[in-house]
């Protein structure tokens, strides 16, 4: 048991020490302010404070964690041990920074509720996140903090026990259009025709034949494939299905369709299975409601977990829309635009609601790169993805987090302009897999 003191409990203090030491490095502590039962404590025992109160492990805080409500932070990025770090503090902290007020703020995602110019889809830009200025987007900061604060504890206090962490890997891919030519019904099937025609793409439209006639297998059923991936490698897979009205950004099989729902099904044989609530639905509780009625009809079950389609996060409106859908389990937590630590954590936290100055029960799991960013916002070819993807799985092996990938299912059938990338994802599979 480890004893800790700081001056005043908020909030915003007791969240963070939950989640550096309980949910990171599972050790169990108490928080106090009252300074003679400390220092009756003969056991392991830190300080967060202004100043020292003995001789115990100490650090100086800083004032976020004890205010209320949201205002631009005066931030300057500095090197420490390698890594970015920022809060600077004086010599006598253990850390010349406030360690778990910058980790509140990368993991609160503070700068999201601040003034910012949002993308062409109402997103938070990488490019306007901390971690993308300053150089430390790739790597998960919160974590290696949490293994530094670990050993100064066991340098100071060797009896103190921390369980062993685990690596782990994830992969997860999401159905926005479960096939390509199959099960679309007749006006969209006529339409994808005409389409074709107006382009003289009659390479398409004899696909699409043979597609529909089950002559070849759809373009985007790449499942069997999947399939043997899981199996070859034992993974842990989440598959999300976007389940909305058909729409411009919102283009999936309708519900109807009983060799859909029979997909959905025959997966969940071999995954988790989540809702990919539509672009439609970021701003309706109503039509989000619908999506995940409908999932829970396929499957004769509740659906607790989710991830939005074109990655909508708007905080807090969409976790709280979530939280009241009883989703407890949300993975959106990544970037469009670039790879990388959206949080700069690795490992799954509690979302912390900085308007209600609250800690909510969803959990919410990073995502650390996505085939799309690669391909789209960073234009690399596949030759050279797996330069950028192996430096993220390292960092967070380094740190026994979870790594998580972010795939879809019409990226991995090999032709056209994913030609090259079902190679990269097996190639990604086996070196993210191995311990």
């Amino acid at each position: 048991m480890l004893l800790i003191y700081t001056h005043k409990i908020t909030h915003r203090n007791k969240y963070i020490f939950n989640l550096i030491f309980k949910d990171t490095l599972g050790v169990d502590f108490t928080l106090i302010e009252q300074i003679d039962e400390f220092n009756a404590h003969s056991g392991a025992k830190m300080s967060y404070t202004n100043n020292p109160i003995s001789d115990e492990l100490f650090f100086t805080s800083r004032n976020l964690l004890f205010e209320t409500g949201i205002t631009e932070q005066n931030i300057s990025v500095f090197d420490l041990n390698g890594c970015k770090v920022f809060f600077a503090t004086g010599k006598s902290s253990a850390l010349p920074f406030d360690v778990f007020a910058a980790s509140f703020y990368l993991v609160s995602r503070y700068e999201e509720y601040l003034p910012h110019i949002r993308d062409e889809h109402d997103r938070f830009d990488a490019k306007d996140s901390l971690a993308f200025a300053n150089g430390f987007l790739q790597k998960p900061l919160v974590n290696t903090w949490a293994v530094w604060i670990k050993e100064l504890l066991l340098s100071k206090y060797p009896h103190l026990v921390f369980p062993e962490q685990k690596y782990q890997f994830v992969s997860t891919i999401d159905i926005d259009n479960a096939y390509a030519y199959r099960e679309k019904g007749f006006t969209r099937s006529v339409g994808g025709y005409l389409k074709s025609l107006s382009k003289f793409d009659f390479k398409e439209i004899s696909e699409r034949t043979r597609a529909i006639l089950g002559f070849d297998k759809d373009p985007y059923d790449t499942y069997e494939f999947q399939l043997e991936i899981i199996k070859k490698y034992k993974l842990k897979s989440i598959y999300f299905f976007l389940l909305g009205d058909y729409g411009v950004n919102d283009k999936n099989l309708p519900i109807e369709s009983k060799k859909f729902q029979s997909l959905i099904k025959m997966l969940g044989d071999y995954a988790q299975i989540g809702i990919h609530p539509s672009y439609g639905s970021n701003k309706s509780k109503t039509q989000l409601k619908k999506e995940v009625e409908r999932l829970s009809k396929v499957l004769h079950r509740d659906i607790t977990q989710s991830r939005q389609h074109f990655l909508k996060l708007t905080l807090p409106e969409t976790y709280r829309n979530l939280i009241d859908l009883d989703i407890t389990d949300d993975y959106t937590m990544g970037f469009a635009s670039q790879v990388g630590f959206r949080a700069s954590i690795c490992t799954a936290f509690n979302f912390y609601d900085l308007d209600m100055e609250l800690e909510t029960k969803l959990k919410i799991h990073p995502f650390a790169m996505m085939e799309g960013t690669l391909k789209y916002s960073m234009k690399v070819n596949p030759e050279d993805a797996m330069s950028k993807i192996q430096p993220l799985i390292d960092e967070v092996k380094k740190v026994d987090g979870v790594f998580m990938s972010l795939w879809h299912n019409d990226t991995l059938n090999d032709k056209t302009i994913w030609l090259g990338w079902k190679v990269v994802y097996e190639k990604m599979v086996q070196y993210a897999a191995t311990k």
